[in-house]
C-alpha cells in the first residue's frame, strides 16, 4: 500500500523530467567536450551542412534550458513542451535522413552515439510517449485536447526540419566571405532572337557578325549580324572525311575559322567566305580544348604524357617547322585530382596572353604566347581549395565527378577585363533576381583587380550557357536564345572604374 501511494501521477511525472534531464544535459556536455567533431558531423549531413555552425551552438543551449526549464516544477510544463518539440525535431531529422537522402552520415548525439539511425529512431520514439504522458497528466486537459497542442508542435517541428532541408541546398551556394559591389545598369539591351535550338555555341565575333556553331550539326556555322537582320548558314567542307571525328569544334578568328577534333590530333583552317577548309595541323598534339590567338599560336589544353594530368600548351606554325610546346606544372594537377583543374581557356588580344580561369577554386591564370611569366589572379569568391566529390570505379579504371561547388561557371575577355559567370552569392545578395538573371563579376588583369558586378537579365528560370565579350558588345546564349547587349563606356572603358 505504501509504494501504491507513492507512485502516482505526479511522481511519474517527476521521474519523466529526470529522464530527460539526464537525457539534454549527458547529450549536451557530450557534445561539448567533442564540439568539433560534433561540428563535423554536421558539416557532412546533406540537411544541415549549410547550418552547421548555428545549428551546432544552438542544439546544444536548447538542450541545456530545456533541462533548466524542467527542473523547476513551476516551469516543468513549458520545459515539457519544449522537450517534446526537441525529439519531434530529432525525429523528423532522422526520417528524413533514412528516407529523402542520397546517403547517410555519421550518426551523432553523446549518450546515443553508439546507437545506428534507426535505434535513433525508436529512441526518440519512446520518448516522445513519455513526454505526452507527462503532458496529459500535468496539463489535466482531455485527450482531445492534448492531441491538438501535439499535433501543432509536431506541424511545427516538422516544419522547421523541412524548412533546413529544402534551403540547406540553396545556402551552400552562398558565401558571406565576400561582398559584390553592383553597378546599377553598365550595360543596354539591344537585341535578342530565338534560335529554336539550344545546341548552339558561340563559335566567334568580328565588328559585324556573331557566329555560332552547332553540336549537332558540326560541320554548320551559322553568322547573325549584330542587328539580328542579317542571318546566313554556311556549310563547311573539310579536303578529308575519312577522319573518326568525336568532338568537332568551330572557332572563328577572322580573317579565319578553324575546326578541330581534340579527340583526333587534327585541326583544319579555312578563310570567311571560302568554306572549304585545308589541313592546318596533324599528328601535332591532343587536345580537350583550344584558343586561337593568331594565324601562328594556338593555345590548348591536354593530358600530359610526362605527369599523366592536365597541362597547358601551345603550337607555334612557322614557314619550316611547326613547334609544340607544353607546360606540365602550371595546373599542378595529379591523376586522382585531375577534376580540380578544369577550366577555361581564354586568349586576350589587346594585352596577348593567355589566361585560364579554374572552375572550382577562386583563381585564374595570365601568361604569354609560351606559358612562361605566370601570373596568378584571384577572384573575391574565397575558395581556394576545390571541394569536389569525386568517386573513382575500379571496374572500368575510370574517375567520375560528382557533386561539386562550381565558383566560376563561363568566362571571356576583352580590353583590361575578365569577365566571370557565378551563380554564387555574396554577403547580403538576395536570389530573387537569378530567377531571370546572371551574374557577371568583372575583374582587371593589368593589376588585377577586382572591378564590380551587373547582373545580365534574361528568359527566367534559365542560366546563361555561354558568353563572349567583344569590345563593347556582350552577347550571351541562354538555352535556345541568344541576347546581346552593349557596353557602356563610362564604366569599362577606364581600368580603374
Amino acid at each position: 500500500m505504501y509504494f501504491k501511494n507513492l507512485i502516482t501521477k505526479k511522481t511519474i511525472v517527476v521521474a519523466i523530467a529526470m529522464l530527460f534531464i539526464l537525457l539534454f544535459v549527458y547529450a549536451s556536455v557530450s557534445k561539448l567536450i567533442t564540439f568539433t567533431d560534433f561540428q563535423t558531423q554536421l558539416g557532412q549531413s546533406p540537411l544541415l551542412a549549410a547550418f552547421a555552425v548555428p545549428v551546432s551552438y544552438g542544439v546544444i543551449g536548447i538542450e541545456l534550458a530545456t533541462a533548466g526549464l524542467l527542473a523547476w516544477e513551476k516551469t516543468r510544463k513549458i520545459g515539457l513542451y519544449t522537450a517534446y518539440l526537441l525529439m519531434v525535431l530529432f525525429t523528423t531529422y532522422i526520417v528524413i535522413i533514412l528516407n529523402f537522402t542520397s546517403f547517410t552520415p555519421c550518426s551523432c548525439g553523446g549518450v546515443l552515439e553508439s546507437l545506428g539511425w534507426t535505434e535513433h529512431l525508436i529512441f526518440n520514439t519512446f520518448f516522445i510517449g513519455l513526454a505526452l504522458l507527462a503532458l496529459y497528466w500535468t496539463e489535466k486537459v482531455t485527450a482531445k485536447q492534448l492531441i491538438i497542442k501535439s499535433t501543432a508542435l509536431t506541424l511545427i517541428g516538422f516544419a522547421i526540419v523541412c524548412g533546413l532541408y529544402l534551403t540547406s541546398e540553396k545556402e551552400i551556394k552562398r558565401n558571406n566571405a565576400f561582398i559584390r559591389k553592383y553597378i546599377p545598369h553598365p550595360i543596354t539591351k539591344f537585341g535578342d532572337y530565338n534560335l529554336e535550338f539550344n545546341s548552339y555555341y558561340l563559335a566567334g565575333m568580328d565588328d559585324q557578325n556573331i557566329f555560332l556553331g552547332n553540336v549537332t550539326a558540326p560541320f554548320l556555322l551559322k553568322s547573325i549580324s549584330h542587328s539580328l537582320k542579317d542571318i546566313q548558314e554556311h556549310s563547311l567542307k573539310i579536303d578529308s572525311l575519312n577522319i573518326r571525328f568525336k568532338r568537332v569544334r568551330i572557332a572563328v578568328n577572322p580573317p579565319f575559322y578553324y575546326v578541330a577534333d581534340g579527340t583526333v590530333p587534327v585541326m583544319f583552317r579555312g578563310n570567311i567566305g571560302d568554306w572549304k577548309a585545308q589541313i592546318y595541323a596533324y599528328n601535332e598534339a591532343f587536345f580537350s580544348d583550344f584558343a586561337i590567338a593568331d594565324s601562328s599560336n594556338i593555345g590548348f589544353t591536354t593530358i600530359s604524357s610526362e605527369t599523366r594530368s592536365k597541362a597547358l600548351g601551345v603550337m607555334k606554325k612557322t614557314l619550316h617547322q611547326d613547334t609544340i610546346r607544353i607546360n606540365s606544372k602550371i595546373l599542378n594537377a595529379t591523376p586522382d585530382t585531375k577534376f580540380s583543374t578544369d577550366g577555361i581557356l581564354l586568349w586576350n588580344e589587346k594585352h596577348r596572353k593567355f589566361l585560364y580561369t579554374y572552375y572550382y577554386k577562386n583563381q585564374y591564370l595570365v601568361a604569354d604566347e609560351l606559358w612562361d611569366n605566370i601570373q596568378i589572379g584571384k577572384t573575391i569568391d574565397t575558395i581556394s581549395i576545390p571541394n569536389i566529390d569525386v568517386q573513382y570505379y575500379k571496374s572500368k579504371d575510370v574517375f567520375k565527378r560528382g557533386k561539386s561547388v562550381q565558383v566560376n561557371r563561363q568566362a571571356s575577355t576583352s580590353g583590361d577585363y575578365l569577365y566571370i559567370n557565378s551563380d554564387r552569392l555574396g554577403k547580403y545578395e538576395s536570389e530573387a533576381p537569378l530567377v531571370s538573371a546572371s551574374i557577371i563579376d568583372v575583374y582587371n588583369i593589368v593589376d588585377f583587380s577586382y572591378v564590380f558586378s551587373f547582373y545580365v537579365y534574361h528568359q527566367p528560370h534559365k542560366k546563361i550557357r555561354e558568353f563572349k565579350v567583344y569590345k563593347d558588345v556582350l552577347c550571351a546564349l541562354v538555352d535556345d536564345k541568344i541576347w546581346l547587349y552593349k557596353l557602356k563606356p563610362k564604366h569599362f572603358n577606364n581600368p580603374k572604374k
